[in-house]
């Protein structure tokens, strides 16, 4: 590793990175399981603990929350004013050794997992983003995406701000240094910056008073908050007293750590987390709009998504799947391991018995050989293997949670055939998607959604299934048991909840896609 100059950091920080080497070689990855499914963009992380080896702690909120980003990760701990920096592409368990977090002191630290939204890997993109203030270093760590990117970034280099990434969780580090380099106070100044993006964000900021959290006024992308202890910390309003304070994406971010859950961050919500504890600002009108994919597919199984255990829904979802389109099957099956609880479930109400037909292979992910295309072919079987015992004369259902090229589905229906199964039938656990995300998702342009331009009919034809299903979007949000005003339905239906302007519509732009350097 090298020193690295990605970000303006004052004297008194240490930021290390991989150089740009190693960024280079990071370019040449690839995922040859053949994965169809979208991506999570980014996990955050954060913890306020005084006394406690608080970087250790980030790096197992960050291992709980890499199923979010894959790409590169980063911790930033905040030690008497100091800031100590370290990031880079991989793995969490890649990048951090023993050493590295014992050479990060501090009261308070942030981190952050990433997922490339468009693909590309520039190690210049790594998180946390440090920025130099009037009043110290900040370090930011984003999950979600803002839509008014190019405005803002048009008015940041107005002002002559050096833009040295291609993130536009840069944007809103450099629009919170601007507001408290004009003046502002860290919480002043983080709602002004705020109020300037639009888009989905779950916010956690170190700075060298303590930590922000915050979420967007929809709360798209999630985020919660814990604490670590015996006994709760003492409520103050929608506030806590002091304590040993986390805040993660998910809430399998605080069980690693053995911090217990408190509350979700609301949407519109600030949280400032400092020595005397955590004050609670509603910094804008809340407009709940929250992520319904995060509930079947993107969140992991064992977290609790605001009050809802995300294992009993995907069953439930499981069951409702069963009862709309039954199937007169001798196996019900998953595509492990996302599509196991809805299996469960389906199994549950149809009688029908649950087997495991497919293993997967859990350590194939991205390689830096440089697959051929016969790989590339049989790519799926470097992830899932059928089992030929279990399949072979038998009538198969199999669940997954969504479809959306179609590429691996069919690979799929192909090879259970081939080990022998008589028949296989599919069945869908969300509705169809029918159109990208904008809002910190890696999905598709809508040409390259099978479900948007075919329908369920056609699909199954060129699946080579006997049969096709998915969920009733009704199905769906009644089994939230939550209103269903309160979820975000763009990739279904369209309707976007953020407008989002027709240049980043037309290329669906994410940051990463412009050239590094520009600007």
């Amino acid at each position: 590793m090298s020193q690295s100059t990605d970000f303006a950091v004052s004297g008194n920080s240490s930021v290390i990175s991989l150089d740009e080497g190693d960024a280079t070689a990071s370019k040449q990855v690839e995922d040859v399981g053949g994965s169809d499914k979208p991506e999570e963009a980014c996990g955050v992380f954060g913890v306020h603990a005084p006394e406690n080896d608080v970087a250790t702690l980030t790096y197992f909120g960050l291992y709980a929350l890499q199923h979010r980003g894959q790409e590169s990760a980063g911790i930033a701990s905040f030690d008497q004013g100091e800031v100590h920096t370290l990031k880079g592409m991989g793995l969490v368990s890649q990048i951090f050794t023993d050493k590295d977090l014992h050479e990060m002191p501090g009261e308070w630290a942030v981190g952050h997992t990433r997922y490339s939204t468009t693909g590309s890997s520039h190690a210049a993109n790594a998180q946390p983003a440090i920025v130099s203030t009037r009043l110290g270093d900040l370090a930011l760590a984003h999950n979600g995406n803002i839509v008014n990117v190019n405005s803002l970034r048009a008015a940041l280099l107005e002002r002559n701000h050096s833009l040295v990434t291609t993130s536009d969780s840069e944007l809103i580090a450099i629009a919170l240094a601007e507001a408290v380099n004009d003046g502002e106070s860290w919480e002043s100044g983080a709602i002004a910056a705020f109020k300037r993006c639009e888009g989905a964000f779950s916010l956690v900021i170190g700075t060298p008073e303590g930590i922000i959290a915050a979420r967007d006024p929809h709360g798209i992308r999630p985020l919660v908050l814990g604490y670590i202890g015996s006994s709760a910390p003492e409520e103050k309003g929608a506030g806590y007293g002091p304590g040993k304070l986390v805040v993660a994406s998910e809430t399998c971010g605080l069980d690693i750590v053995g911090a217990t859950y408190l509350r979700d961050v609301d949407p519109g919500e600030m949280l400032v987390i400092d020595d005397s504890g955590v004050k609670s600002v509603q910094w804008a009108q809340a407009e709940r709009k929250l992520c319904v994919f995060e509930m079947i597919y993107f969140a992991r199984p064992d977290s609790v998504f605001h009050g809802e255990s995300l294992y009993s829904y995907r069953k439930r979802i499981g069951q409702r799947l069963a009862q709309e389109s039954p199937a007169d099957v001798d196996l019900i099956m998953a595509v492990p391991d996302s599509g196991v609880p809805a299996a469960i479930g389906y199994s549950e109400a149809s009688g029908i018995p649950y087997a495991e037909g497919l293993i997967k292979n859990r350590y194939v992910g991205r390689t830096f050989i440089q697959p051929t295309q016969a790989m590339r072919e049989t790519g799926i079987r470097m992830k899932l293997n059928p089992m030929r015992d279990v399949l072979e004369g038998k009538r198969i259902l199999i669940v997954d949670d969504s479809i959306v090229r179609g590429t691996t589905s069919r690979k799929l229906v192909k090879m259970l055939y081939d080990a022998g199964a008589t028949e296989v039938h599919m069945r869908i656990s969300s509705p169809p998607v029918t159109h990208p995300c904008f809002y910190g998702i890696d999905t598709d342009n809508q040409d390259h959604l099978i479900a948007a331009t075919k329908s369920v009919a056609e699909i199954e034809q060129q699946l080579g299934a006997d049969s096709l299903a998915y969920l009733s979007w009704e199905g769906m949000l009644e089994e939230t048991r939550a209103a269903t005003s309160s979820f975000c339905s763009a990739c279904f239906t369209g309707a976007y909840p953020i407008e989002i302007p027709e240049q980043v519509k037309r290329s669906k732009l994410m940051l990463e896609k412009i050239p590094a350097g520009v600007g």
